[in-house]
């Protein structure tokens, strides 16, 4: 069917729109993938409300719509947190009841977040303070289990997580996802601990052959191995303290 002269030629004051959509432009430009590929830091305050609000209208992306409204309270959040949803609704072209709230709930979070003490997280500092803290996931178990505790610059535990689970005398241990967690947690140093389900505290070969081959994969990502702890009956051999890992 052929186009009508308003289709090939739009009327005057109706010119089509130049404007790019956010999916043509660059990678690395576009909110979330810049967000996934640089982190949160890295994005404008138009980026971030523009991930909220998710599209613009016809005349502006989602990026542009976002600065017209910072720019309408001078891009303060503080002023833009006293808009309503209809105020948002009424001034801003493209924003409905379902994108304002999606704002008045993401800056009411982020007051929220400011109100909000950090969670206390446990300091480690002995072989006794990592056995209080990894003793509750190894005690009473009648398989071997390898944990690890994951420290931060200032030796707070970040995470405790189980690596592996194996039989009754024996456990696979993973090198690469123990590094891959601390990587992921930012981690400074982690603290190594398995139980003997016979209750026996000493190491075996294999336990200080591993916890040797950890601590040189350590060494090669700049995350410390500071000890490892072997649980039995109620009582617990350190590495570190039983010179098996030496101290720096």
């Amino acid at each position: 069917m052929a186009k009508t002269e308003e289709e090939t030629y739009p009327p005057y004051g109706r010119e089509q729109s130049k404007r790019l959509s956010i999916k043509q432009w660059d990678m690395a430009d576009r909110p979330r993938e810049k967000m996934m590929m640089f982190g949160r830091k890295s994005l404008s305050n138009a980026e971030l409300l523009a991930i909220i609000i998710g599209s613009g209208n016809a005349d502006l992306s989602a990026v542009d719509l976002a600065k017209q409204i910072l720019d309408s309270v001078g891009n303060n959040l503080y002023e833009l947190s006293k808009l309503s949803y209809k105020d948002y609704c009424n001034r801003f072209k493209g924003i409905g009841p379902a994108k304002a709230l999606n704002i008045i709930a993401a800056l009411e979070l982020g007051y929220r977040r400011k109100e909000t003490a950090m969670p206390y997280r446990q300091r480690i500092a002995s072989s006794y303070d990592a056995y209080t803290q990894i003793a509750q996931f190894l005690l009473d178990l009648d398989y071997e289990a390898f944990y690890v505790i994951f420290l931060d610059v200032r030796s707070k535990v970040l995470k405790t997580e189980c690596i592996s689970e194996g039989g009754w005398n024996t456990t696979a241990v993973d090198v690469r996802r123990i590094f891959k967690i601390a990587l992921e947690h930012n981690a400074s140093s982690i603290i190594l601990a398995h139980n003997h389900p016979s209750g026996e505290t000493e190491p075996s070969r294999l336990d200080i052959d591993v916890t040797k081959q950890i601590c040189e994969a350590g060494r090669l990502m700049s995350i410390k191995v500071l000890d490892h702890l072997i649980i039995g009956n109620g009582t617990f051999y350190s590495m570190l303290d039983n010179g098996v890992i030496p101290r720096e």
